[in-house]
């Protein structure tokens, strides 16, 4: 092993590339940037820009929308984006160990890691159930298409079935006649046959055996695809990534060619701009971007803290928070072109076929695909699409659960064992999903996803702000980012990340409050205790951020509280680059033989001087070493 590092240092690398190589082994690192960035896209792009946001668009002005969502993509969402993925790149430390910035704070590391748990259990039973659905859809006839099957109600009325398309005259007077009664069979397959659903979320009823199998099914893909970490997550997204593009191409270029599809795009993106002066637009808009790019999730710390250390994560937050809302925007394209064909089919108004959330997905989305020659194909793509999305986004709930637990632990012992770490996540993941798989885990499903994923997201967001930019203070990180990037962050962000951006999230948090309605399911209103134990899953993460902050002040030194304040809030020692040799300036190791890696580089320190200049070049070469090793 010396000849090699001999040759190296002879070659003019910089002095303690051996350092980094070991780091890399130990903790990987990213293949390439283009694994990076697929994952992040992968990550960020998910359900929601398929299910939520044309619906929201469409509800809120349609084009009119876009303007306050653009907004507030600049002055949030990438502020935010780019904060995220610095913090962890800096530190190359998960969402747990990059809070050695301020200890004090650590509960809003634990805080992500209880959102993502949550997250990761219920967004498996959604993939699940687009498997169920994948699956179910590899027949001649796609079986919601007709009311005749044993789980049909009298008051089914298929879009297809003779007695409603026979004259369109007819059709239509029927129709608006039985506006009220009609189900149709693809709402009566999901509700009666594929959920079975009960009566109440507390009558859980028995396990849907199907949805148990591809709940399965789905932990299984995930946990082989994580089985290397980022190494082997790195390789799959090449397909996971890029694929749902595909398939919404082919759904696009299907849809639009179809009659009354131009009817359905012009419902989605026709402004109304008399809804731009209303508050609850921008709130939409702003919740929207928020959530769907993943801030405070922990994913974006975790998957940039497997970046090499000198990588341009402000072009990185760029390109990926602009192809997550071009995606959304595409994906209206293809939701709207098919269901301005279904209402056009039906005689009806696009308002009375448009839904979000697992109604659009699972419902109607299904019923407007069976009335297209050969549906069960167009029916596979979608479902397949609808898993790819799934599973970019769980990837990375996943690595942010392991990479947290490993990295805390921290020494050699778990890190050889990460795999088995890895799959202990998945099994306990896979029995806490387990009741979502009842008669009543819709009810279930639900209430975690509006609940344990709102408004905690956002007030750790913005104590992640504050903590950063106010109590470890804005220079000291816009150096830092200096120090990794050969540049300060624009002075455009550094306005955002001090006022503008903590002051919209402060915004949607009044907003989710003063729009607060208590959640319900078609006609199903829920019973105070299941709105109750939402609460308490949403505070469960947020509580965490307090109980830890006061630990720690007790554990501080100091004789007076503001002395140990002063000491819980204080950066640690071992904050900073993770690499010794990066460690340079205020983060220059002292000459005391405190860890390995400082006497690894100590007898190299004269011939730093001089090598200084080229540690960023020496990021190309180091992926060269790497690959060779």
């Amino acid at each position: 092993v010396d000849a090699p590092h001999g040759i190296s240092l002879q070659n003019g690398t910089v002095p303690g590339e051996r350092g980094k190589e070991d780091k890399s082994i130990k903790r990987g690192n990213w293949g390439n940037q283009i694994e990076f960035v697929l994952t992040s896209v992968g990550y960020a792009v998910g359900l929601g820009n398929v299910w939520r946001f044309p619906y929201l668009c469409y509800r809120n002005g349609g084009g009119a929308f876009m303007f306050p969502y653009f907004i507030m993509l600049v002055f949030c969402g990438i502020p935010l984006f780019f904060m995220e993925l610095s913090f962890g790149q800096f530190a190359s430390q998960g969402c747990l160990g990059v809070w050695r910035v301020s200890p004090m704070f650590k509960g809003v590391g634990y805080g992500m890691m209880v959102v993502s748990t949550y997250i990761g259990i219920y967004y498996n039973v959604v993939i699940c159930i687009a498997f169920y659905y994948f699956f179910v859809s590899m027949t001649h006839v796609l079986p919601w298409t007709y009311c005749s099957n044993a789980w049909n109600t009298p008051d089914c009325a298929g879009v297809l079935d003779g007695n409603l398309s026979s004259h369109a005259a007819l059709n239509l007077t029927r129709l608006l006649n039985t506006t009220q009664k009609r189900t149709s069979p693809s709402e009566e397959y999901w509700r009666r046959y594929v959920l079975d659903l009960s009566d109440d979320i507390g009558n859980l009823g028995e396990v849907r055996l199907p949805l148990l199998g591809c709940l399965g099914v789905s932990w299984i893909v995930v946990f082989l695809c994580l089985i290397k970490g980022v190494k082997s997550s790195g390789k799959v997204v090449y397909f996971t990534a890029t694929f749902p593009y595909v398939v919404l191409t082919i759904l696009f270029v299907r849809g639009i060619t179809l009659e009354g599809a131009l009817n359905g795009i012009m419902y989605y993106l026709t402004p109304q701009w008399d809804k731009i002066l209303d508050a609850k637009v921008w709130g939409d808009a702003a919740s929207q971007i928020f959530y769907s790019l993943g801030c405070a999730w922990g994913g974006l710390i975790t998957m940039a803290s497997y970046n090499k250390f000198h990588n341009n994560c402000y072009r990185d937050s760029i390109i990926i928070s602009i192809t997550n809302c071009a995606t959304s925007v595409y994906a209206g394209f293809v939701i709207f072109s098919i269901l301005g064909f279904m209402a056009n089919h039906l005689g009806v108004d696009v308002s009375k076929v448009a839904d979000h959330g697992p109604g659009l997905a699972f419902v109607a989305y299904p019923e407007a695909l069976t009335l297209l020659p050969i549906s069960p194909l167009w029916s596979v793509l979608f479902f397949f699409m609808l898993i790819l999305l799934g599973l970019g986004t769980q990837f990375c709930l996943l690595e942010t659960l392991v990479t947290a637990i490993v990295d805390e632990v921290g020494n050699e012992w778990i890190i050889r064992r990460k795999t088995f770490v890895t799959l202990g996540v998945a099994v306990a993941g896979f029995l806490l999903g387990v009741p979502l798989t009842t008669q009543a885990g819709i009810y279930w499903l639900l209430l975690m996803d509006n609940y344990a994923a709102s408004f905690s997201l956002v007030v750790i967001s913005c104590i992640m702000c504050v903590a950063i930019m106010y109590i470890y203070g804005h220079r000291n990180y816009f150096k830092d980012i200096e120090m990794m990037l050969g540049f300060p962050p624009p002075l455009f962000f550094q306005i955002c990340w001090r006022f503008i951006s903590p002051a919209i999230i402060f915004f949607i948090l009044v907003f989710t409050v003063i729009q607060y309605r208590p959640i319900s399911y078609n006609d199903y209103v829920y019973p105070t205790w299941a709105i109750s134990i939402g609460f308490l899953m949403a505070l469960s993460s947020v509580i965490c951020i307090p109980i830890y902050a006061i630990y720690k002040v007790c554990c501080s030194e100091g004789d007076t509280l503001l002395e140990r304040l002063k000491n819980a809030t204080k950066a640690s020692k071992d904050w900073g680059p993770a690499l010794a040799e990066h460690r340079s300036g205020r983060y220059a190791p002292a000459f005391s033989p405190s860890t390995e890696s400082h006497l690894e580089v100590q007898p190299l320190q004269p011939e730093k001087g001089a090598a200084a200049s080229p540690v960023q070049g020496s990021n190309g070469s180091a992926h060269s070493q790497d690959s060779r090793l």
